[in-house]
């Protein structure tokens, strides 16, 4: 499940009112959904020598739902996360089963920092920096291919191939 959280510059009352009614919103979203989404419409991302085909979540409720009640998630595949804006970006595991690796990924494709969520969790992992993009792959993915912050990905996604 996807929680979003941007730093702005209002006054830090509104900021908390702000931040509550996202958070109630993806927790209603969660609450409703019973059943994992049909499989969304994907792209391919390159990793080195592996390609993987990441379906692409877009609007607010594609990311709210995320990859909840999914009992698998194939090798090669997972979900990319896709915002208009910049913002901290930070998710929880909450009727996820799958345990997973998040990958947060600069608009050039760059991997900001990693995160392990282990799976009916509620602990939030956020990025490092502000971020559009984010990418969630089965855990231990990256880190069997050697794949660390720092390392770049390729694909329409990010403007490069």
């Amino acid at each position: 499940m996807f929680r979003s959280r941007t730093r702005s510059h209002q006054p830090r009352g509104t900021r908390s009112r702000c931040a509550a009614l996202l958070l109630a919103a993806g927790t209603a979203a969660a609450a409703a959904q019973s059943g994992p989404q049909p499989r969304l419409p994907g792209v391919d991302i390159i990793a080195g020598m592996h390609v993987i085909k990441a379906e692409v979540a877009r609007t607010p409720e594609q990311q709210a739902t995320g990859m909840m009640f999914r009992r698998d998630m194939p090798g090669n595949e997972g979900m990319l996360f896709v915002n208009d804006e910049a913002g901290v970006r930070c998710f929880w595991m909450k009727n996820t089963l799958v345990p997973i690796t998040i990958a947060f990924i600069a608009d050039d494709g760059t991997i900001v920092n990693l995160a392990d969520m282990a799976p009916q969790s509620e602990q939030s992992h956020c990025s490092a920096q502000p971020v559009r993009l984010a990418l969630e792959m089965k855990q231990g993915w990256f880190a069997r291919r050697g794949i660390a912050a720092g390392f770049r990905l390729r694909g329409a996604p990010f403007g490069n191939r």
